[in-house]
């Protein structure tokens, strides 16, 4: 799947009306994209609460601390094991 956050002029996203049409469970992973077969996420769902660290779709770093039942509205193309506390992740994939 082609980057989602592709803007026009630039090429499209195969889903163009931007809904999340998949939810795909994460397995923490600190080499290796994990969102998804060839995805980047739009957001992460949590089930449990606890720290998140991830890159987003430019590669860059972040962690958050997250809540139970909660949903983290960024680009993310790989959820890193080291730093990640958190459980329960899955992708939201368009």
């Amino acid at each position: 799947m082609s980057n989602p956050f592709v803007y026009a002029g630039q090429g499209s996203a195969p889903n163009q009306t931007g809904l999340v049409y998949d939810i795909v469970p994460v397995t923490t992973n600190d080499s290796t994209d994990n969102v998804g077969a060839g995805n980047i996420a739009i957001g992460l769902y949590i089930e449990t609460a606890g720290n998140l660290t991830f890159h987003n779709k430019d590669g860059v770093s972040r962690t958050v601390a997250v809540g139970a039942n909660s949903y983290l509205v960024c680009s993310v193309k790989r959820v890193l094991a080291t730093g990640t506390t958190a459980t329960g992740i899955h992708a939201l994939v368009v």
